[in-house]
């Protein structure tokens, strides 16, 4: 892999202890949560009742609960929305400012394979002084393998299916019941996701996150993170056809595939 351990500054860590957490997380997120255990890793999200994405985190087994590993810039207000759904549940919910994440391509002590693909290594979520590393060359790494972090992923805007969770592990379809499971479970069924996250790249850096994908005068989709020259977009795959550019404010953007299969249903 190509990156070192390094410490993800812009990822935080959420809190949700108690003997009740386990059943009040499974009845909020997309995967089930029972099956975060020793050296394993959950990946998922709380959704809006219409089955938009809020936030994407992993859950990470804690002594008496689990740890949320999400996005710094969401934390508050993850936190927020579970204590909302708390009513009588016994659990805590808080955010741990002490608490730090490390991306690793090797195990550490401590650590959890990322649930989501083997090529993005492992997860730790420490206390100890972490290393600095490269977060470029981390997300760099991630964004080739054509996988979405929550920056790409602008909350209350975006079907999960349609951002690949199910080809990255992230809704479990047998769990029963949670926040946004009717329509999820209904995109699934009738086939009605058309749209996927591919990894993007241009021969200049490419135009900031919302801008408009177009094929000729269709729009096709839009730019979500980059990294320069290398990006991720979000694409109607109806559209796009067996097309391999297309342009955005100008630029030729070629549009390649993940790492991973897509599943496109019938």
């Amino acid at each position: 892999m190509s990156f070192p351990a390094t410490h993800l500054k812009d990822r935080a860590v959420v809190e949700v202890l108690g003997p009740d957490a386990a059943t009040f997380l499974q009845g909020l997120i997309t995967n089930d949560v029972t099956r975060a255990g020793a050296g394993r890793a959950v990946y998922a999200a709380l959704l809006t009742p219409q089955g938009k994405i809020i936030c994407d985190f992993l859950i990470v087994p804690a002594e008496g609960g689990f740890h949320l590993d999400c996005a710094r810039a969401h934390a508050a207000d993850l936190a927020t929305r579970l204590k909302k759904y708390k009513l009588r549940a016994k659990v805590t919910i808080a955010e741990r400012s002490d608490l730090a994440v490390v991306a690793s391509p090797e195990p550490l002590p401590g650590t959890c394979a990322d649930p989501r693909l083997a090529a993005l290594g492992f997860r730790k979520i420490t206390t100890a002084p972490p290393p600095e590393g490269d977060e470029a060359a981390y997300h760099a790494h991630r964004v080739a393998l054509g996988v979405p972090d929550s920056a790409d992923l602008p909350s209350e805007t975006l079907f999960p299916l349609d951002c690949n969770f199910e080809e990255l592990h992230g809704v479990d379809f047998d769990k029963g019941c949670y926040v946004g499971q009717e329509l999820t479970a209904r995109m699934k069924h009738r086939a009605t996701a058309r749209r996927r996250i591919l990894p993007v790249a241009a021969a200049s850096a490419l135009p900031p996150a919302g801008t408009p994908l177009s094929l000729g005068a269709a729009e096709i989709g839009e730019l979500r993170g980059s990294i320069g020259a290398s990006g991720l977009a979000i694409i109607r795959l109806d559209r796009l056809g067996d097309a391999k550019e297309a342009t955005a404010a100008g630029i030729t953007v070629r549009i390649g595939r993940p790492a991973y299969p897509l599943i496109l249903g019938e």
